[in-house]
């Protein structure tokens, strides 16, 4: 599941969900960024989702239902690797923007992971592989949960997120220029999850260069650190 969200108002503040069941998970706080990171068999830890010293942001939510256009096929980019090479400041969010306009993005077999990125201008990009990518030039606000942008409601699935969206997007309509970073957090609640539970919640204040974060919904455990 998860829900990502770019608002750009008096400030650009972004927030992030994770809903995650049965993976191991850790926020690591460094110098150079805040990381949420997952223990992968193989990999061992891998830095996913989180805000860099940059400006950047990442998120990466799942798409339901399953498109197996995203199976990996013939040669192309991995929407996992984009990820974490914004989020290491190894690539621009431009950078990734124009690769993905020109080369074919594939996933995980059987699994529809979706990216979506911003950068410290307020610039979001939102990649769903398999089916193409959509650059929003500082847009007063994006969201994105588990379902395609290109699809919509026309395919159904329960973790799709529908009205987690629309829950965000009225919330965000009627918010005001001084939206900060309680005000987001206060939208991250609304649309929390327990079946799937929210096991981060994540802000990130870009002109602030601070990153806020709380686990397992305990919003009154907020922590914070400032990027260098």
């Amino acid at each position: 599941m998860c829900t990502s969200l770019v608002v750009n108002k008096k400030k650009t503040i972004v927030g992030w969900n994770l809903d995650l069941l049965d993976m191991k998970w850790r926020v690591r706080p460094a110098e150079t960024g805040v990381y949420i990171e997952i223990d992968d068999p193989a990999e061992g830890w891998l830095p996913l989702f989180g805000a860099n010293a940059r400006g950047d942001f990442v998120g990466m939510p799942t798409c339901w239902p399953f498109d197996e256009r995203s199976n990996p096929a013939g040669e192309g980019e991995n929407v996992i690797m984009f990820d974490i090479d914004l989020l290491l400041q190894k690539k621009t969010l431009q950078q990734i923007r124009d690769i993905a306009e020109k080369r074919p993005v594939f996933s995980v077999p059987g699994l529809t992971f979706m990216s979506a990125l911003s950068d410290a201008e307020g610039n979001v990009l939102h990649i769903i592989p398999g089916q193409g990518s959509l650059y929003y030039e500082k847009p007063e606000y994006k969201i994105l949960t588990n379902f395609s942008p290109y699809k919509q409601d026309t395919e159904k699935h329960p973790w799709m997120g529908w009205d987690r969206y629309h829950k965000a997007e009225e919330m965000l309509q009627n918010a005001a220029d001084d939206f900060d970073a309680d005000d987001c957090f206060e939208i991250l609640k609304a649309v929390a999850q327990e079946v799937c539970p929210t096991v981060v919640s994540m802000v990130f204040d870009v002109q602030e260069s601070t990153v806020y974060w709380c686990e397992n919904r305990e919003w009154d455990k907020v922590q914070k650190t400032k990027l260098c």
